[in-house]
């Protein structure tokens, strides 16, 4: 059972725009993911996430997992034409023919990536220099490495990984630390 939110700490500023957000920050947001199926989980959550703010997928998480299969990349892989048929039927989801056909691929490619025994987490930690990023001064909507990572991921044909989007994942997955100097997970996530 997870405890109740205390509202006193002190936390980033956006993570009390809406109550779904204080866990979210809390628990997850900034915490290094290294399960490459998790990380392939939330790149693809942000591809649908373009054009949209973060609560929309975060309101939709659930619906989303349901519809494609627990991001089983075998699984999400395998969906046919009737299967985006009726992704594209379901109310719980972004209703995008393209990011749905961009989250099949993407499932094509991590597999792929297995197959020539490639781990997608070390692919990409390594490409961070193994260990989260600590940042200070204000926070950027994209890096240099965000800009690399995405040149990477769009050269293995992902798509919906522009930098603005891998650095969004970045601070996601906590590949770096961009919670505020105030917040109370900002020290607890150093390395």
């Amino acid at each position: 059972m997870t405890p109740p939110i205390n509202n006193q700490l002190q936390r980033c500023s956006w993570a009390q725009n809406d109550p779904l957000y204080p866990a979210y920050h809390d628990e997850e947001w900034g915490v290094p993911v290294y399960d490459s199926r998790a990380l392939w989980e939330t790149l693809m959550l942000e591809g649908f996430q373009a054009g949209l703010s973060w609560i929309v997928i975060l309101r939709k998480r659930d619906a989303f997992r349901k519809a494609f299969k627990n991001f089983d990349p075998r699984k999400v892989a395998r969906f046919t034409e009737a299967d985006i048929a009726r992704l594209l039927q379901d109310p719980g989801i972004v209703r995008s023919r393209a990011k749905i056909e961009a989250t099949i691929q993407g499932a094509r490619i991590y597999l792929a990536m297995q197959a020539a025994g490639e781990d997608f987490s070390k692919w990409v930690w390594g490409m961070a220099g193994s260990k989260p990023i600590q940042t200070t001064g204000p926070i950027p909507s994209q890096t240099a490495l965000s800009e690399e990572i995405s040149k990477a991921l769009k050269k293995r044909g992902f798509k919906f990984v522009g930098p603005v989007i891998v650095y969004a994942w970045m601070q996601a997955v906590g590949i770096v630390n961009d919670h505020a100097p105030a917040c109370f997970r900002r020290n607890a996530l150093k390395c």
